[in-house]
């Protein structure tokens, strides 16, 4: 990890997980929109403006107040060959006192899909979030039919704990999710879960 002020920059083998940029909006926006079929069912509505370059000005600030708030810490993805945008991370809803908890989301662009990127990045960001953030608990959620999903949080160490009802509204609709945790300590063991 190498941090320049509060501008955080986790490395790992074949990424470097940073934040969004002004200069990155051309990658994000194109990814974003070609993988639109691939994202959309498991995401919250997008607004009309979400591929404007306001939009996203609008999110690298927020952004830039979260990281500096220490209330969130968003990622983005970016391949080390080439430097492409693979991706994003988000390290949310972070509560310090007794919780010293976090929530994690995620997406990853349709062709860097299935190769591993996302373990790989988010076993880097629990390190980062236990390690130099000092959290002791973080949380997950998606839909109980996103295998993918699933099983890279059960590759990175999250384990099932439950159903939410009706958590969030993706593609429009009140949808259950399955809730993950890794602990920083887990004593639980494994836990199977069909």
């Amino acid at each position: 990890m190498i941090r320049v002020g509060q501008r955080v920059r986790i490395l790992t083998e074949r990424l470097i997980l940073r934040p969004p940029q002004h200069a990155d909006f051309r990658a994000w926006s194109t990814l974003r929109e070609a993988s639109a079929g691939f994202l959309t069912p498991w995401e919250p509505v997008w607004a009309e403006d979400h591929l404007t370059r306001r939009s996203f000005t609008n999110r690298v600030y927020w952004s830039n107040r979260s990281i500096n708030g220490g209330t969130s810490l968003p990622l983005f993805l970016v391949r080390r060959s080439d430097e492409a945008l693979l991706g994003a991370i988000t390290l949310d809803n972070i509560r310090r006192g007794p919780a010293q908890a976090g929530t994690l989301g995620y997406w990853i662009g349709e062709p860097f899909a299935r190769r591993g990127y996302m373990a790989e990045a988010l076993g880097a960001t629990v390190q980062h979030a236990f390690d130099a953030l000092d959290l002791s608990r973080l949380e997950a959620a998606c839909l109980p039919e996103n295998a993918a999903s699933r099983g890279v949080l059960e590759r990175c160490g999250f384990k099932y704990e439950g159903v939410a009802q009706s958590y969030l509204q993706i593609a429009g609709r009140w949808r259950n999710h399955v809730l993950y945790a890794n602990l920083r300590r887990d004593r639980r063991g494994r836990t199977d879960v069909g």
